[in-house]
């Protein structure tokens, strides 16, 4: 745990009393704070009870005598609407904030020279967080892992100069963290998303972009520049005098990093080194993660890594559970678990880095469907429908793709290693990519995600990757 201090005597209200809320809570209790916590569900109250933070109804409280409020990231800031302890602190003057700002002022409490990756993107910032740990640890380094990507940041060991905290940060997060302050961040890409919480795609990218804006001068800003929205966020970056480090799969870049031919080169000026080789990286498929892997490249040359190190640590990099997740082989047949991929955006990156695909597709489905995949139909064998969703993937994949309607995974699975088995391709894939929320069937993607891996396993003769 990271005991916060800076708001040792003074009074904070906690609302939200999930996984980060009560890491908050036990943090902001043990760095002497007085707490008063609360959450619309009253099992969670009763959860922080018994686990000895105090409780009351925030509703009822003495906003005057409050310093902050301690917001969860899932509750809403601003969109659709201000939660009402949000409009209750606004109302009081009381600053509303979120555990990675208190993990940002006690950093820069503690061990302001303790080094700091921050990650966020609208797609690939896991797979980019968890790389860049691995690529640290590989190398000897002393590395904490957590934020959006499972860990609470305040259930971390402390920071210290030896130490590396590498932090996932979804947008929700940024939004709660008004002096983000990473001494090397990373903003990925940027595409239309959580325009419920964000209002607008200006509003979305304006909160990415505070990430990477927050990076003090002598640190490094690493950006992905195959959007537009990056490339003028990076811009904007250039001219505040901060270092920054461009990242381009599409293009040959004049300085910076770029991948050609499978391999990250770094550029500056007219001089090009090769930094690694990622062909053959089975955990690192497809554009979308020579993309993530140059941005964890390049944050690790940041801190201090030298490229043989790197591409030692790109090489044993297992790949991020749920996220085209080689789960094992039985003869040709390789399984691939992409559980993650819960929506067609998500699972258009699978679709395009494979081919000869079994395709296990459905659950609860998102605005669009799967219609926006059309273009990868030609790869897939044959799909099996699961879901809620069947019925409508049934019609949209229609006479160009043949289908069954199954409706569970196990049922899913037996067939497609079936058909898989006895088709004439030379590397069938079975294919996880749901495409779909899991809620219709499973709780979330990780259980969805976990039960396709022990089906895969419990298979006679699969041999595990």
């Amino acid at each position: 745990m990271i005991p916060v201090t800076t708001f040792a005597g003074q009074k904070v209200a906690v609302f939200g009393l999930g996984g980060s809320g009560l890491a908050s809570a036990s943090a902001l209790l043990a760095g002497g704070a007085d707490v008063v916590a609360f959450d619309d569900d009253a099992q969670s109250v009763e959860k922080a009870n018994a686990g000895g933070i105090p409780t009351a109804d925030l509703r009822q409280a003495d906003w005057s005598k409050i310093a902050a409020l301690l917001l969860s990231p899932g509750v809403p800031l601003t969109h659709p609407a201000p939660h009402w302890s949000v409009q209750l602190a606004k109302n009081a003057g009381v600053e509303v904030i979120g555990d990675i700002e208190l993990f940002c002022r006690e950093r820069r409490l503690q061990a302001p020279d303790a080094p700091f990756v921050a990650v966020t993107g609208t797609n690939g910032k896991s797979t980019t967080t968890a790389l860049v740990a691995h690529l640290a640890s590989a190398a000897g380094l002393d590395v904490e892992l957590g934020g959006n990507i499972g860990t609470a940041i305040l259930s971390l060991l402390p920071p210290r100069a030896d130490r590396v905290h590498v932090i996932e940060c979804s947008s929700y997060q940024i939004d709660l963290a008004p002096s983000l302050d990473p001494s090397i961040g990373i903003l990925i890409n940027i595409s239309e998303d959580h325009l419920d919480r964000h209002g607008t795609i200006d509003h979305y990218a304006a909160v990415k972009e505070r990430l990477v804006a927050g990076v003090p001068t002598e640190g490094t800003a690493i950006v992905g520049v195959d959007d537009e929205w990056c490339r003028t966020i990076a811009g904007r970056l250039d001219r505040s005098s901060k270092r920054v480090v461009r990242i381009s799969v599409k293009r040959a870049l004049p300085d910076g990093l770029y991948v050609a031919r499978l391999r990250i080169l770094r550029a500056a000026g007219a001089a090009v080194d090769t930094i690694a080789d990622i062909g053959g990286i089975g955990s690192l498929r497809g554009l979308h993660n020579a993309q993530n892997a140059a941005c964890a490249a390049a944050a690790a040359l940041a801190l201090g890594l030298k490229p043989a190190a790197i591409q030692a640590g790109l090489r044993s990099f297992p790949g991020l559970a749920h996220r085209m997740e080689e789960v094992g082989r039985r003869g040709a047949v390789l399984f691939v678990n992409d559980s993650k991929a819960t929506n067609a955006d998500s699972a258009a990156q699978a679709l395009a880095c494979l081919s000869d695909i079994f395709w296990i597709v459905g659950g609860r489905p998102k605005t669009g469907g799967i219609e926006s995949l059309r273009v990868f139909f030609p790869r897939v064998r044959k799909a099996y429908l699961i879901g809620e969703a069947a019925d409508q993937f049934a019609a949209t994949l229609g006479r160009e793709v043949p289908h069954e309607i199954v409706g569970t995974l196990d049922k899913a699975l037996a067939a497609a290693a079936r058909d898989a088995e006895n088709s004439s391709s030379a590397e069938p894939v079975v294919l996880l990519s749901p495409a779909c929320a899991s809620f219709d069937q499973y709780r979330n993607f990780e259980v969805r995600g976990d039960a396709f891996r022990e089906l895969v396993r419990a298979l006679p003769g699969v041999v595990r990757s």
